[in-house]
């Protein structure tokens, strides 16, 4: 950054869906283009096939579901590369969750197991060169001071935030009060403040300077020879946009983000564009142009606006949600806390199953065989937070692929379940010898009470039920199981 201009903090990146019009598998293989043109597995090749081309080059990536998906299928050459990227700043993970999580109809049990997930998956391939350090909550269609709560414990410095009610978006804008201290917690109090920005344009790039394959955009051409040169007038054309921008912020930071959904399947596209951007604006400095072009991240630009106030800045203070979400007059984002009920309900089994799984796992000291099985379910619950899945706002077809992909996830961990409590449960005579289990339990689960299917318990006379509370208190629950005859002796 430079003192004494307006430092334009130019962030590439491309907004990932985990799941909504179409799968997670045809958005990361590039299937079903006919629904999207979107295909994550290229955009991450392309980017860095980019970033070495250039090392003043910069991006962002912040969904670690995909990201994982293509590094584990990666050579070694390719991931000493991206190795290379994140501890020279190219390239910066941000959010680092396995998905970005919806804040509405979410369960914070399962938001925090999803970053655990995710941010640890960074850890072991990055180090703390991988470690993100600013909330990157573009797209969620409100949001909840849990949220910020949870960022300012997970230690982030700041989180951007893209969608807010529209009314509030103008009075904060008009007033230069779009950036704020959040405070999360009543109770935690300022342990719980977070720096907070909203942000111009959402997520997207200026008016007319898309310059992905799917946007039809005008280039920037700086062959003097060529008819179709345009520097002068792009450039007229980007400042007219820096200064609507920062007529709207308190400090002389501003943020641009250059992307949107699916960027950067031609990243170098992109980048062309962006580094003729970048240079011919800054080279106006010499005719008193007070823009300073830079690429960056969002991290740097919450440092730059840290070091500019000294940390001193006395910024307003929120202290409740930015929700219900409007985005234009009657037009409020609320029909999705209760839309889909079943793939919310599905969900939330999902997350009673996982703790089980994880705590049987652990009493029963199983052998590290069956932790695979177990991140199945891990993974499937992170996708499951996603702003687009248990929310309902992802087209049926998806909603169908969500269920199929939890209801795998507790296949496999059943195994976990049924092999720990058989354990657990397996009588040992102290007195012998040798001693060797005297009973051995085959355990079933019934997972479809909600709709009194119960195989086992429908077709025999006798059997056991075993109850496992995972809370740490005592808890009274009526248990419901079908059965087909009318007279039972219970023990």
């Amino acid at each position: 950054v430079k003192e004494g201009y307006i430092n334009v903090h130019i962030v590439a990146h491309t907004h990932d869906d985990v799941g909504w019009l179409k799968t997670v598998d045809e958005y990361y293989y590039g299937n079903r283009n006919d629904i999207q043109i979107a295909g994550v597995e290229t955009i991450l090749d392309s980017v860095i096939d980019s970033l070495k081309k250039d090392h003043n080059r910069r991006f962002i990536y912040v969904e670690t579901a995909f990201f994982w998906k293509w590094w584990i299928k990666q050579h070694d050459t390719v991931k000493a590369r991206v190795r290379k990227f994140v501890k020279n700043g190219q390239l910066e993970f941000i959010g680092g969750a396995w998905t970005m999580n919806d804040e509405a109809t979410t369960h914070y049990q399962s938001i925090i197991d999803q970053f655990t997930w995710g941010l640890r998956k960074l850890n072991d391939s990055f180090g703390e060169c991988g470690r993100p350090k600013v909330g990157w909550q573009i797209d969620p269609f409100g949001h909840s001071r849990e949220m910020a709560s949870i960022f300012s414990q997970l230690g982030f410095d700041g989180v951007l935030l893209g969608r807010i009610d529209y009314q509030d978006k103008i009075m904060r804008m008009l007033t230069k009060s779009a950036e704020m201290v959040w405070r999360g917690s009543s109770n935690l109090g300022s342990k719980s403040d977070i720096f907070t920005g909203v942000m111009y344009n959402t997520y997207s790039p200026p008016k007319g300077f898309c310059f992905d394959i799917i946007c039809t955009d005008e280039p920037i051409i700086d062959d003097k020879k060529s008819p179709d040169y345009n520097v002068d007038r792009r450039v007229d054309e980007f400042f007219a946009y820096v200064k609507n921008v920062s007529d709207c912020y308190a400090t002389s930071n501003i943020i641009v983000t250059m992307g949107e959904d699916f960027n950067y399947q031609n990243a170098e596209q992109w980048f062309k564009n962006l580094d003729k951007l970048i240079h011919y604006g800054n080279l106006r400095q010499k005719e008193g142009s007070k823009y300073n072009l830079i690429y960056s991240t969002p991290s740097c630009y919450v440092k730059a606006i840290y070091d500019e106030t000294n940390g001193k800045a006395k910024w307003l203070v929120k202290e409740d949600d930015f929700f219900p979400y409007a985005s234009d007059s009657h037009a409020y984002w609320t029909g999705y806390f209760t839309s889909r009920p079943t793939i919310k309900r599905f969900e939330r089994e999902g997350n009673n199953f996982l703790q089980v799984c994880k705590q049987l796992y652990a009493l029963a000291d199983l052998g590290p065989e069956d932790r695979v099985d177990l991140n199945v379910l891990r993974g499937a619950m992170g996708v499951m937070q996603h702003h687009d899945a248990v929310t309902g706002t992802e087209k049926e077809h998806v909603a169908q692929d969500y269920a199929r992909i939890l209801s795998q996830g507790l296949d496999e961990c059943e195994i976990i379940t049924n092999e720990a409590l058989r354990q657990l449960s397996s009588t040992t005579d102290q007195q012998r010898v040798d001693p060797e289990p005297s009973v051995v339990l085959n355990f079933t689960t019934c997972r479809l009470l909600n709709v009194s299917q119960c195989e086992f318990t429908e077709t025999q006379d006798t059997f056991v039920v075993t109850i496992y509370n995972p809370l740490s208190r005592l808890d009274t629950k009526f248990v419901r199981l079908p059965v087909q005859k009318s007279n039972y002796t219970v023990h």
